[in-house]
């Protein structure tokens, strides 16, 4: 149990820090990219406001030089071309003065692809571009956007690389202490268990003189309502008491005592004939579909336990003349035990928490005779035959409980 404590205290950790890393990363990168992106528009802007309007018409339209008043390296540092079309559509005029890996040709397909893309800026392979229209025609602004790019990615794998060993770390340095970390809780639950295993015995011998002094006075005094109250509940302690033991141990991750290989059928019709005459002496609609040549192996007492858990949990709270099904069948290299039950409309309350103990949707029905853990101990026992166990509702009138061991 410990081991699988420590597991999920880190999972749960881990999974917090990875969430945060990734926000971390998404944020950085996207801010780069941004800024980047704005950089090179403002390029572009600055290229466009700074020399003739390119569709104005004027044939003697020229690229400007925007580097004539920074250093001399600058124009050697930014590539850029334009492509200019007339009002119909055609290009007129390539201009590639500041560039040298393009040719006209390819500048004018390069332009064709970005207008056919419906996008009036954007990334075209290395180049960002943006196209600028006007009532005289049009014109694609080409900048060369290689160095950027390849700062881009080299910041997105720099990010990446130390993500992954701040996680690593993380990991490194969560595993080493979860232990302390979790050494509180563990201690809590273990007091718990040893108080509820000490407790069971020490109410044992209480419990067994109560019942037997309610004997006696019964066989004295004959039939007394105050001494069958007294039978019954004491009845009904010593069922808590071995319910409650039986949970601390299995929640200890004890093995099932008895494990062999066994008639999952000839178990699962031993199990519930007994509810055959519940169904008759309560008015309740009760059937059972158990497929012949089942077999398993485990502990057939659990099994049984379980079965009747699930059907005694049905009876107790399907509606009056409800109908209850089980059903008992293999599915791949599983077994399946479903018990089905009706219930009153809205009465389910919150499904996720019927397997805790002590749990009640119907608070009204407190009292009805059961201990508050039999689901509780399903749940164990289906974990410790290494299986799952979940409740269901597709109509919030009736329920299903489906064991897959």
């Amino acid at each position: 149990m410990l081991t699988k404590m420590r597991r999920r205290f880190i999972a749960s950790a881990m999974a917090a820090m990875g969430a945060v890393t990734l926000v971390l990363l998404v944020a950085i990168n996207l801010w780069n990219y941004n800024i980047t992106t704005n950089r090179l528009d403002d390029t572009i802007n600055s290229l466009i406001t700074t020399g003739k309007n390119p569709y104005s018409g004027s044939s003697s339209f020229t690229l400007p030089d925007i580097f004539s008043d920074n250093s001399p390296e600058s124009k050697y540092m930014t590539r850029y071309f334009a492509v200019v079309y007339d009002s119909d559509g055609d290009a007129v005029r390539v201009f590639s003065d500041y560039i040298a890996t393009v040719s006209a040709q390819e500048a004018l397909y390069y332009a064709s692809d970005a207008l056919s893309s419906g996008h009036t800026q954007g990334y075209y392979g290395d180049y960002r571009y943006c196209l600028k229209s006007g009532s005289s025609g049009a014109a694609v602004i080409f900048l060369n956007a290689s160095p950027e790019r390849q700062s881009m990615k080299t910041l997105f794998n720099v990010s990446l690389i130390v993500a992954a060993a701040s996680l690593l770390a993380g990991f490194a340095l969560v595993a080493a202490f979860s232990k302390k970390a979790i050494a509180p809780y563990v201690r809590n639950m273990q007091l718990q268990k040893e108080f509820i295993t000490d407790a069971g015995h020490e109410l044992k011998t209480p419990l067994t003189s109560i019942s037997t002094s309610a004997d006696v006075l019964k066989m004295e005094n004959g039939d007394n309502e105050w001494v069958d109250n007294i039978q019954k509940q004491t009845v009904r302690m010593s069922k808590l008491v071995k319910n409650l033991v039986m949970l601390s141990r299995l929640d200890e991750g004890m093995p099932l005592p008895d494990k062999s290989d066994f008639s999952l059928s000839d178990a699962a019709w031993e199990a519930a004939e007994p509810f055959e005459m519940r169904a008759k002496a309560q008015g309740k609609s009760y059937s059972q579909n158990i497929a012949p040549d089942l077999n398993m192996t485990g502990d057939m007492a659990a099994v049984q336990q379980l079965i009747s858990i699930l059907l005694d949990n049905a009876f107790k709270y399907s509606d009056d003349g409800g109908e209850i099904r089980l059903s008992v069948c293999a599915q791949h290299k599983n077994k399946v035990i479903e018990v089905y039950n009706t219930c009153p409309p809205d009465s389910l309350g919150d499904i996720d928490r019927f397997f805790d103990r002590f749990y009640r949707a119907d608070k009204s029905r407190a009292y009805d005779g059961g201990t508050g853990i039999g689901l509780a101990i399903a749940r164990a026992i289906v974990q410790a035959l290494g299986g799952s166990i979940n409740a269901e509702t597709s109509d919030g009138k009736s329920i299903v409980f489906r064991a897959v061991i």
